[in-house]
């Protein structure tokens, strides 16, 4: 998440009432999770394992709790909690905005799209030219969709990322500012949920197409020109290159990469990044071959058991 100005160490520091290492006017100009930080934003790390990993990142404004030897040319913001300092910094620039009509007057629409009744469009939407986005479809606010894309009926965009801290007293969930951006030529089916970045883009590339009652991790970025087949799990953090080819109940596991024109066969579990160019299946996945040798090796057992005790004897 990008600000519209820029901010001064000092001033954010003021925002969350926060120690800080640097100078007063060292700028900032937004904040990021680790995987997509870039000079300029804010990350937070709140656990010893992290420490290096945020301090060598592009980010040059680490929210950490813990006064350490700060990089050069870096600065440092010491929360006690920088969990709970992240959301007040998401609450203070992106804030949940109500709305009480059906269409905020804040959206944008072009020219020759059609919007069916009883769809919710919220604030700095931006629709393209001739979609068609049919009934009881959710938009929440900041999403961008590029021309000539269809959604069906009961899809949701931009719900939250599910990520949650654990606390003594139950979960703490860490509050979603990022965006979906949907390119041109997509199709969406129905009842779809693809959640929003947590400060970035969750992206769905142009001319994919996705089946009914698909889920979308935040965060997640699919390539262009991919299919992806019915009651699919993506988790959040994926990144699906170009013309990969999901079928129907795959489910993966986030931080992940599926490289292009990858074909991931029905009921797979993804539970790991895997080459493209190359069919998968299975639970751990494995090349579709070898796994399907494996399972005709195992229908054979009984068979080769039955040898061995013939032997035996």
């Amino acid at each position: 998440m990008k600000f519209n100005k820029t901010y001064t160490l000092k001033q954010i520091a003021e925002i969350i009432k926060s120690n800080y290492v640097g100078s007063d006017d060292f700028p900032v100009y937004g904040m990021n999770e680790i995987h997509v930080v870039t000079p300029g934003d804010i990350v937070f790390v709140d656990h010893p394992k992290y420490y290096d990993k945020a301090l060598q990142s592009a980010a040059t404004i680490v929210l950490i709790n813990k006064e350490v030897t700060c990089p050069n040319g870096k600065a440092l913001l010491i929360s006690d909690d920088p969990f709970r300092d992240f959301n007040i910094l998401t609450n203070y620039f992106r804030p949940f905005q109500f709305s009480n009509v059906s269409i905020s007057e804040t959206a944008t629409i072009g020219e020759g799209t059609v919007i069916q009744p009883n769809c919710f469009i919220g604030h700095q939407v931006q629709i393209g030219k001739n979609c068609l986005i049919h009934s009881n479809v959710s938009i929440y606010d900041n999403t961008v969709i590029g021309d000539n894309v269809i959604i069906h009926a009961g899809t949701i965009l931009g719900a939250d990322a599910f990520y949650y801290k654990k606390r003594a007293e139950g979960f703490d969930q860490l509050l979603s500012g990022g965006r979906v951006v949907i390119e041109n030529n997509v199709g969406i089916g129905a009842l779809c949920t693809i959640d929003k970045g947590v400060t970035g883009d969750t992206t769905i590339g142009e001319g994919t197409k996705i089946d009914n009652q698909v889920h979308v991790g935040h965060d997640t970025i699919i390539g262009k020109k991919c299919l992806i087949a019915s009651q699919t799990g993506i988790a959040g953090c994926v990144i699906i290159e170009d013309e990969v080819t999901l079928w129907g109940q795959v489910g993966t596991t986030s931080g992940i990469t599926i490289g292009a024109k990858a074909v991931i066969m029905g009921q797979t579990g993804v539970t790991k990044s895997v080459e493209g160019g190359k069919s998968y299946f299975g639970t751990p996945i494995e090349e579709s071959r070898e796994k399907l040798k494996q399972l005709a090796n195992i229908k054979r057992i009984p068979e080769i058991l039955e040898t061995l005790k013939n032997t035996s004897k």
